[in-house]
C-alpha cells in the first residue's frame, strides 16, 4: 500500500478489509443525497447488508453496544456508497463536516457517543485528517424499520 499521505479513501478501505455496498435505495420519500454548491447533504443511512438489516431493536437490551458500534460502521459504509454515487471518487472528499449519530436507546442508556464512536473513527481511518468532524449523538425511542443506528452526513467536496 502506499505511504498513508497517498493512498486513496478506497485503498485504505481495502486496507481494513472492506468494501462499499452498493448504494442503498432509499424506504420512503426523500432522495439518498442533496448537492449544495460543494456540500454533499447524505440522507439517514441504516445498517443495512445485502437489503438486511444488521440487527433490530434498542441499545443495550436488544442489541448489544458492541453489535450497535458494528451497525454505526455500517451506515458510514452505506453512507460512503451514496457519496461515491453523488461524485464518484471519493478522492474528491475535501472534509467530513458533520456527523448525526442516532441511537435506538433504552431509558437510561447514555452511551450514544460510544456508539457514534464506530462510524467516526472509521471515518478518520478513510480519510485521515480530512475525516474528522462535528458530531451529534442522539438517543431516539425508536429508528425507522427498527434499525438500531441511523448515521447522517455532510461532506465538502472539490467543485
Amino acid at each position: 500500500m502506499p505511504p498513508d499521505d497517498e493512498a486513496t479513501p478506497e485503498s485504505r478501505l481495502a486496507a481494513l478489509g472492506l468494501g462499499l455496498p452498493t448504494p442503498p435505495k432509499p424506504v420512503a420519500a426523500y432522495v439518498p443525497f442533496r448537492r449544495s454548491g460543494n456540500l454533499i447533504f447524505i440522507s439517514g443511512q441504516i445498517p443495512s447488508q445485502n437489503g438486511e438489516l444488521l440487527a433490530r431493536g434498542s441499545v443495550p437490551g436488544q442489541v448489544p453496544v458492541d453489535r450497535a458500534i458494528t451497525c454505526a460502521r455500517q451506515c458510514i459504509l452505506n453512507a460512503l456508497a451514496v457519496l461515491k454515487e453523488a461524485v464518484g471518487e471519493l478522492s474528491r472528499v475535501r472534509q467530513v463536516i458533520r456527523v448525526g449519530c442516532f441511537v435506538a436507546s433504552e431509558a437510561g442508556f447514555y452511551e450514544q457517543p460510544k456508539v457514534a464512536n464506530g462510524a467516526s473513527e472509521l471515518l478518520v481511518q478513510v480519510f485521515a485528517d480530512k475525516g474528522r468532524h462535528a458530531r451529534a449523538a442522539v438517543g431516539s425511542i425508536a429508528l425507522p424499520l427498527g434499525a438500531p443506528v441511523e448515521v447522517e452526513m455532510v461532506v465538502e467536496v472539490e467543485g
